[in-house]
């Protein structure tokens, strides 16, 4: 019986991995939790521990024996996947697999499969391979992206208009979303930040997707979101770009942050651990006053108080650091969908 061909895939474009059903990441789980290709599926072929324990018997004792045990272990894993994960899939399925370097664990896993009468690609290189075009891509000076930045003082909203502009077709990169946090000592959300890797390869999977002859719409940003640092060539680009800067009151504002931090706020321990992370800023006699308004349950003062005495004097300093006349100003009396809406088409029509 003829065995179907093996692919050995140098190409890691989305056209080329479209061709393909499922992308498996054969490395083991914790690799995998640091990044891995984009859309890929974890079906590790030596667990955490089972990895350790082959490296050290390579290290301490011999290649060979290590080799000979990792294929024991690789064998089971690789069958219990072939009965559980991969037990549905078609004749017609094809899966691309990689390890971490395009060796032993893919060609093992990628070998059983085309036996099995699938269609397999190899990554040459496996996700050394991806990631070194990560690098390449975010790791730069030039040439500088076409950015757009979403500014504005604390409150205006500027999440909000960027969601606004994808849904009216425009190109963005939301990264207080691929960070998984929102950018302030009030930033952290449900879940941990994803690794710095796993976040450079989210924004790269989307950026090589857009068309970059057009305007990417990115939120004035610190060079770290939470604590995951902006790529290079994306900061570079950050600090050029022109800028749409939002305008609204403090009224407005203050409403729209008790809205956005509503899951902060329903959280008293949490709330207060927040307001704590800004001592050393501002005073003993500043952080207690908010802290008591925060017992008061008066929310919508202490979003004032925090915009009138510390994100506002913040905002100001940064904005006469980068004085420039290519600034686009969008006046919004509501941060109301309709009202995100029409400044979102005004912008792309711009």
């Amino acid at each position: 019986m003829e065995m179907p061909y093996l692919e050995t895939v140098t190409d890691l474009s989305p056209d080329n991995l479209a061709r393909y059903d499922a992308i498996i990441d054969v490395r083991s789980p914790a690799e995998f939790a640091d990044d891995h290709m984009p859309g890929a599926i974890s079906l590790p072929v030596l667990s955490n521990a089972e990895r350790a324990e082959v490296g050290t018997i390579y290290k301490q004792e011999s290649p060979f024996r290590a080799n000979r045990v990792g294929g024991a272990l690789v064998a089971r894993n690789i069958a219990i996947h072939l009965e559980t994960a991969l037990a549905d899939k078609p004749k017609s399925w094809r899966p691309l697999v990689y390890c971490w370097r395009g060796g032993m664990r893919s060609n093992a896993m990628a070998t059983i499969l085309s036996s099995v009468g699938w269609p397999t690609g190899v990554v040459k290189g496996g996700y050394r391979t991806w990631r070194r075009e990560v690098v390449e891509g975010l790791d730069c000076d030039e040439p500088l992206l076409p950015v757009h930045l979403i500014d504005g003082q604390t409150g205006t909203g500027k999440t909000a208009l960027l969601h606004a502009l994808a849904e009216q077709g425009g190109q963005v990169l939301d990264l207080e979303g691929l960070a998984n946090h929102r950018g302030s000592a009030f930033g952290d959300v449900d879940g941990a930040q994803p690794a710095q890797r796993m976040f450079e390869t989210e924004i790269w999977d989307q950026l090589r997707r857009m068309d970059l002859s057009k305007p990417v719409f990115v939120e004035a940003e610190s060079a770290l979101v939470g604590r995951r640092r902006v790529p290079r060539r994306l900061w570079r680009s950050m600090l050029a770009a022109p800028r749409i800067e939002m305008h609204m009151s403090l009224d407005v504002r203050a409403d729209y942050l008790v809205r956005t931090y509503a899951d902060i706020i329903a959280e008293a321990p949490r709330l207060s651990a927040a307001i704590g992370k800004l001592k050393g800023i501002q005073s003993k006699e500043t952080i207690e006053a908010w802290l008591d308004l925060a017992a008061q349950k008066n929310f919508t003062e202490l979003a004032r108080q925090l915009m009138e005495q510390h994100y506002d004097p913040l905002y100001a300093r940064s904005r006469k650091r980068r004085e420039d006349d290519r600034v686009q100003v969008i006046e919004l009396t509501e941060l109301s969908p309709d009202s995100l809406k029409q400044a979102a088409q005004e912008l792309l029509e711009s």
